[in-house]
């Protein structure tokens, strides 16, 4: 069930456009920055509340690779893995998350604190190897750090 501040956000960001499904991904950031993650039910209490049916919402949920569909830590560290990355020194900068968190692509450490996921593109592929953060605030933290130092 949504919250009654949930509502209100999302009503809020309804009024700005002229169809109500149109604010579904505002709805669901809404949700996710509530919560952390994006839950089965709560695509159906969203989908619901905006007159979307479920499928339609989820299939836009699973789309953008910023919302979650499963829990996720308090930090989500995401690590580009395309051909670009690969030559600057993926495989380099995973392993180096590995040994520091413990966990490997798609885990969460056991605190809760920090997930560790890989990205299909950070667009920063010519200059280094990239890790994206995203925290409490849901506002990403761009780290790059050049994986062949």
């Amino acid at each position: 069930m949504l919250t009654a501040e949930e509502i209100n956000e999302i009503e809020t960001e309804a009024a700005r456009y002229p169809k109500r499904d149109a604010v579904c991904i505002d709805a669901l950031k809404i949700v996710q920055r509530h919560r952390g993650w994006v839950s089965d039910e709560s695509i159906r209490d969203i989908a619901g509340h905006l007159g979307m049916s479920p499928t339609d919402l989820d299939s836009v949920a699973t789309f953008y690779n910023l919302i979650f569909r499963k829990s996720v830590g308090r930090h989500v560290i995401m690590v580009c893995d395309s051909v670009s990355c690969w030559i600057m020194g993926y495989d380099r900068m995973r392993k180096h998350l590995h040994e520091r968190l413990g966990i490997e692509l798609g885990e969460t450490t056991p605190d809760n604190r920090f997930t560790l996921l890989k990205s299909r593109s950070l667009r920063t592929c010519a200059r280094t190897g990239l890790s994206w953060t995203c925290g409490p605030t849901s506002r990403p933290a761009v780290t790059m750090r050049s994986a062949r130092s």
